[in-house]
């Protein structure tokens, strides 16, 4: 384990508490995609395609068209054959037609890696840590991002698995399989339940905001990149 040592203006320090604290020793960073990794947005995959008041309905936070809960199930492994009579009976033909097309033409909604990810996976694996991948998609992102290949070490698809976060299974499963200790790795996502999920398995984690707010959540846990 390593240590942080108090300040001398610390209170705690003039009273004569002990110098030092115990912190985890890190030595591995596991990353969600979507949100995280990837600049995620459903409506540039529909804009200018699609009339912009049914864009704004299905794109809206509330989900009315149903579009992230068909998604989820999706990441839970059923194929979208499966879901499609659902989709049709629930919000209509034309409707069901959008999100065909939204899932046939997905990498449009993934336009960029988002800023200063590429460069904190880089200084990560500069610095000697692990960096992983947790994901719901993956062929996509590594047919339009490349680089992601080169730069993680792995990652865990929850389509292929057909185990979901935030359920444990799934972060248990990415500890196993990439040889990792809960208590030494950290997972980042944007979703507050996964993160909560992470927690629960034993593993340090953090709400994903932008690749700076990533940086010092890394580094009060004492990762130096």
């Amino acid at each position: 384990m390593g240590t942080v040592h108090w300040r001398k203006t610390d209170a705690r320090y003039k009273k004569g508490f002990p110098m030092t604290v115990a912190v985890p020793t890190i030595t591995d960073v596991v990353f969600d995609f979507c949100g995280v990794l990837l600049d995620w947005r459903t409506r540039a995959c529909l804009e200018g395609r699609f009339d912009d008041a049914t864009v704004d309905r299905i794109c809206a936070d509330d989900d009315p068209c149903g579009f992230f809960g068909y998604e989820d199930r999706m990441d839970a492994g059923e194929d979208f054959d499966s879901i499609w009579p659902d989709v049709v009976a629930e919000q209509g033909e034309r409707v069901a037609g959008i999100f065909r097309y939204y899932i046939a033409h997905y990498d449009d909604a993934l336009p960029r890696m988002l800023p200063g990810m590429e460069r904190l996976l880089r200084d990560l694996k500069a610095a000697g840590y692990g960096v992983w991948g947790l994901t719901n998609w993956s062929h996509f992102a590594f047919e339009k991002f490349p680089q992601l290949a080169e730069l993680l070490q792995g990652t865990i698809v929850s389509g292929v698995e057909k185990m979901h976060k935030p359920n444990a299974d799934i972060y248990e499963l990415a500890m196993s399989r990439f040889g990792l200790s809960p208590e030494s790795s950290v997972f980042l996502d944007d979703t507050a339940k996964n993160v909560a999920g992470a927690r629960s398995a034993g593993m340090h984690a953090f709400r994903f905001v932008d690749a700076d707010q990533a940086r010092r959540d890394l580094e009060s846990l004492g990762v130096r990149v």
